[in-house]
């Protein structure tokens, strides 16, 4: 019976008993309780008849205000000693502590409370203390102890000799090891930890949740092979300062790279990284990254400096100099209100090369962004701006627009018109460039969607689509496509639009399983427009594709819009049976009218009256295999224009993922159309439950024939990687050959090696 002192047998019903955490007062109060407890003990050796319900025992410290409550199978009180002793799957609990033991005896003159067998202590916390015996105080502190393992609730075991508590509550542990690692396997078995830090002496704070090691060594399978001074770690899985792993690398260009880091923890929400680079080749560098939370959102600012030569002429004779070079990067976001947010973006680098020279990156361009934005349940708001930074070798920085302010708001009617639901929209766009055409765009438009389900169960969509654009363009002649260009100067354009959509789904059985078969038909119908009277900023990289066969204008941005009527037909069809899933779609449109102006250049299967075929198929097989097949046939010869595969086969830790892709549009005039062909390919074979090697390549396929401007050789690696790791529950570390094949200016191709290391719990990379 818990919460009351029994009076009848010796094996009663787990009596409770409350404890006074401390306090002269206290223990006199449970001393005049406990008046009656000889007498009522000695009555238990004796048969007696079943006791009645006794009240609950609460004894409360009158000086602190806490108690301390426990549970057991059996309680005996010496009168001699002035000791009271529990057996049997004692718990004794404070606020949020509690402990677990075989016996307890609590010494009611000196205060000493001893825990024995089989304990199980838990604190605040929720770390867990496994020992043998402890001794705790009236404040429920833990004493000294022997042969002890605490497991931190974080992840993670720390084990020691012995341990004792000094007067300020830090306990000390001696001859001590810390892991991650499970020390048992699946089967209950013990096992030996992949890796250990051991120290002569760890300190535990148990106010700050914080673990300092003095002496440390890291055991790596039993080896001893680096030392950790200053080491700490956090038992609330919080992050600690302290100096992460160094890498390792080699590289043809910078030659032997050491690189470490500082983490140093500010506070709870925020933390400042310091990292050096030193190279064989070259002169170091520095980084460092700054992360805040605030009350309103988190950002984060990365940055890389150093000072070393590099190519300034791409065209000519070689020539270097020497000048400061870096990067940084920042992002953030903040959140006002459940309807407003800023987003922010920012990546700058010092000159083209620098981030594949000291191998940070490999995108071509980078974008800084900033967008304010409110959405509700209705409307949606959006003022934005970006600048991009071209990387590419040949380009020319000047031609690259300034996009500030990039304007968009849509609201949704609340109260259907005609039964349809109706958005407006009002856009405005400007682009500055340095050297080249200057355009500013605004337009204004709503559209109205009506969609019902007939009682055949064809599903009817019908839409209807107008907008007002007025565009300003300048320093036209700058632009060398002339279709991109427009007309100087201020130019209008009014556009209507109307379609009417029919799918037609039919359900059965097939194959085990169940299909689905979806003919579809589509009708849009617009006026002629004067399409190339306006510049064309958005809208350039125009291609037929299954994505926007049945789009109302297969242009992917404002600046040009599909005129005339045009039908198109297509064809979904999906097979679902156990573990696996096949669709396959097929569609092809024609146009009534020819266009007065030729706005899709030849070769994107829209030029002409009559469009290419165009298709997807997908084949997915549990999370085995995953297929997809998107094609363009050529509507007169059905030759290939685009053929794109994307495939992945395998598990989690073994499996080959390839990729094709093979555009040939023929299209010689555009830049932005250009044909390529490129392979991928990636792939991870497990050797037993721990050891897998891996690797990945890129070649480019195409040849003169698709790609005369540069015309490559049909057969050109561009970057293969190899490499070897061992993985655990709590480590992970490998080996990894990277060769390059391209050099852009001082980022010269070559081979490159690199060690990784990674711990589990313990902020290591």
């Amino acid at each position: 019976m818990s919460g009351g002192l029994s009076i009848g047998s010796r094996s009663s019903a787990r009596p409770a008993l409350r404890f006074p955490a401390q306090g002269a007062a206290s223990r006199l109060s449970l001393a005049l309780v406990l008046l009656a407890a000889p007498a009522a003990l000695a009555a238990q050796d004796a048969p007696a008849p079943a006791p009645p319900t006794t009240p609950a025992l609460q004894v409360q410290n009158e000086i602190a205000g806490s108690v301390i409550d426990f549970e057991a199978e059996q309680l005996d009180y010496n009168n001699e000693t002035d000791t009271v002793t529990a057996r049997g799957n004692v718990i004794l609990r404070s606020n949020d502590r509690s402990v677990r033991a075989d016996a307890v005896t609590w010494d009611r003159g000196s205060g000493q409370i001893i825990a024995t067998g089989n304990i199980r202590l838990v604190d605040e916390a929720g770390n867990q203390l496994f020992t043998d015996q402890v001794e705790l105080s009236e404040t429920f502190e833990t004493g000294a102890m022997a042969e002890l393992l605490i497991a931190l609730r974080a992840g993670g075991r720390l084990a020691a000799r012995s341990a004792e508590r000094g007067e300020d509550g830090v306990a000390l542990l001696t001859d001590a090891a810390y892991t991650a690692c499970a020390v048992t396997d699946a089967e209950g078995c013990a096992k030996d930890p992949s890796w250990r830090i051991t120290a002569k002496r760890v300190s535990f704070d148990p106010d700050t949740q914080r673990v300092e090691f003095t002496g440390a060594m890291l055991e790596l399978f039993g080896a001893r092979i680096l030392p950790l001074p200053g080491l700490a770690l956090r038992t609330d899985g919080g992050a600690e300062s302290g100096f992460l792993v160094p890498d390792f690398r080699i590289s043809q260009v910078n030659g032997l790279e050491l690189s470490s880091e500082y983490y140093w923890r500010l506070g709870d929400n925020r933390d400042l990284t310091l990292g050096g680079y030193v190279f064989s080749n070259v002169a170091p560098m520095a980084s460092a990254q700054w992360r805040h939370l605030t009350d309103k959102g988190a950002y984060q600012v990365t940055g890389y400096l150093t000072a070393s030569d590099r190519l300034t002429d791409f065209t000519g004779e070689e020539s270097f100099e020497r000048d400061p070079r870096g990067y940084i990067e920042g992002n953030g976001r903040f959140q006002f209100s459940p309807e407003w947010s800023l987003t922010t973006s920012v990546r700058l680098a010092s000159d083209r090369t620098f981030l594949r020279r000291y191998d940070l990156s490999r995108d071509d361009r980078l974008r800084s962004t900033i967008n304010l934005e409110r959405i509700t349940d209705d409307s949606y708001f959006s003022l934005a701006g970006w600048a991009t930074q071209t990387l590419r070798i040949n380009a020319d920085q000047g031609q690259v627009p300034l996009a500030l302010p990039a304007l968009d708001y849509r609201q949704i009617v609340e109260d259907p018109v005609l039964g349809g639901d109706i958005e407006f929209q009002v856009n405005s766009l400007a682009l500055l460039r340095n050297d080249g055409q200057d355009t500013q765009r605004a337009f204004a438009g709503a559209q109205w969607d009506l969609q019902r389900l007939t009682g055949m169960g064809q599903v009817v969509t019908l839409t209807a689509l107008v907008r007002g654009d007025i565009y300003n363009t300048d320093n036209i002649l700058a632009t060398t496509t002339p279709s991109y260009r427009g007309t100087e100067g201020w130019t209008t354009r009014g556009i209507a639009t109307a379609a009417i959509d029919i799918e037609w789904p039919f359900v059965g059985e097939a194959f085990g399983g169940t299909q689905v078969l979806k003919p579809r038909v589509q009708i849009v119908a617009s006026p002629k427009l004067r399409n190339l009277a306006l510049p064309n900023e958005d809208a350039r990289a125009i291609d037929l594709e299954d994505s926007n066969l049945f789009a109302l204008n297969r242009f992917p941005g404002y600046d040009r819009v599909e005129d005339g009527t045009r039908i198109t037909w297509g064809l979904d069809w999906e097979l679902q049976r156990p573990g696996w899933r096949v669709s396959t779609t097929i569609g092809q449109s024609y146009r009534f009218d020819d266009q007065e102006e030729q706005i899709f250049p030849v070769g994107t299967g829209l030029s002409e009256r009559v469009s290419d075929f165009v298709g997807r198929t997908q084949i997915r097989f549990r999370d085995y295999v995953s297929l997809t097949h998107r094609f363009r046939l050529d509507k007169d010869n059905l030759a290939v224009r685009r053929n794109e595969i994307d495939a992945t086969i395998g598990s989690r830790r073994t499996y080959l993922e390839f990729g094709y892709l093979q555009l040939n549009r023929d299209i010689q005039t555009v830049e932005d159309l250009r044909d390529r062909e490129e392979l991928r390919a990636a792939a991870r074979i497990a050797i037993g439950r721990k050891w897998s090697i891996f690797g990945s390549g890129v070649v480019n396929l195409t040849d003169a024939a698709d790609d005369p401007v540069f015309q490559p050789d049909g057969f050109e690696p561009i970057r293969t990687r190899l490499g070897i790791a061992y993985q655990d529950d709590c480590i992970e570390l490998g080996a990894t050959w990277r060769r390059d094949f391209i050099s852009a200016g001082d980022a010269a191709r070559g081979n490159a090696f690199q060690v990784f290391f990674a711990l589990r719990n313990l902020g290591f990379r």
